[in-house]
């Protein structure tokens, strides 16, 4: 009887151990949250504040990346809204104040501006889901709009919230226990999503129509609009980008000049890198050496606006 008690004292001690350890060294148990939407898709949950494998994650009350902010702009403040995917999100894999926004904001306060730079984005966003949040809540009296897609974002599909509480990227409550979630994320298969109805037709056009759409509707709230698009990180080898990649481009190019929107690629920008693939940390995502390149770009942009608002 001595030797099952202490078996499973051992087995009680070791669970908790691990179940504690998952918590504060991984973050495990604790996932940031997201809520279905009819209209958007999806998006984080708001008011959130955790950490996640080492990392800050936080959300407002309009489930940006950002700190809570007030109703009413000061007139003082210049305030910029970045929009985008899991590249101006940063997802876990990002503190808090190493997302873009976070850098472009330190950037235009270091000369004593007052400056906000709201983070409006969610993993694999696209511009109909980007679109959609903005019908929903506007720019927040922001000057200057900054949508950043990258190339995959020129074929994205329509909203779709069928990834929330099914994806395990995407879940909608808390899991029981860290341990739980460590055997679904990393030893469990993935569950099987519900078949969606492939959208057919002009993916581009449907997409370069929304970006245009965002466009008007900047400027209808007395707004700036730019443009940015980062590339992958296979565009850079002996290739380059795809046939159908290059068409879309050349598409968007197009695009920017008749609807005059400020447009900057990125692709030029990274290919005079001395090594384009130390600014990725896989095939898409940005590395922090690739975060500040953008954020740099962005920030030279920003200044003549921010100067022109004194």
């Amino acid at each position: 009887m001595k030797i099952v008690l202490i078996i499973i004292t051992t087995v009680i001690s070791s669970v908790v151990l691990a179940e504690a350890g998952l918590r504060l060294i991984l973050g495990l148990g604790n996932p940031p949250l997201y809520v279905a939407d009819e209209e958007i898709g999806y998006l984080l949950a708001p008011n959130q504040n955790l950490k996640r494998m080492g990392n800050k994650i936080q959300t407002n009350q309009y489930s940006m990346r950002s700190e809570a902010i007030a109703d009413t702009k000061p007139d003082s403040l210049f305030r910029v809204l970045l929009l985008g995917d899991s590249i101006v999100n940063g997802g876990w894999w990002t503190d808090q104040e190493e997302t873009i926004s976070t850098s472009i904001k330190n950037k235009l306060t270091s000369d004593g501006n007052s400056v906000q730079v709201l983070n409006a984005s969610a993993n694999s966003w696209g511009p109909r889901n980007e679109l959609a949040y903005l019908k929903r809540f506007g720019v927040f009296e922001s000057q200057v709009l900054v949508l950043v897609i990258n190339t995959d974002d020129l074929f994205a599909t329509a909203p779709n919230s069928a990834p929330v509480g099914r994806d395990r990227n995407y879940p909608d409550q808390k899991p029981l226990l860290a341990l739980t979630e460590a055997y679904e994320r990393f030893i469990a298969k993935p569950k099987p999503l519900p078949n969606q109805p492939e959208e057919k037709g002009d993916r581009v056009g449907l997409n370069l129509a929304a970006i245009g759409e965002i466009s008007r509707l900047a400027k209808a709230q007395n707004s700036k609009f730019i443009l940015t698009m980062t590339p992958l990180l296979r565009e850079f080898g002996e290739t380059g980008s795809r046939d159908y990649e290059k068409k879309a481009r050349k598409r968007l190019q197009e695009f920017a000049v008749q609807e005059q929107i400020i447009y900057i690629d990125f692709l030029p920008i990274f290919t005079d890198f001395p090594q384009p693939e130390f600014l990725y940390r896989d095939h898409i995502h940005l590395s922090p050496q690739g975060n500040h390149l953008v954020s740099e770009t962005l920030t030279e942009s920003l200044k003549s606006f921010l100067y022109q608002n004194k």
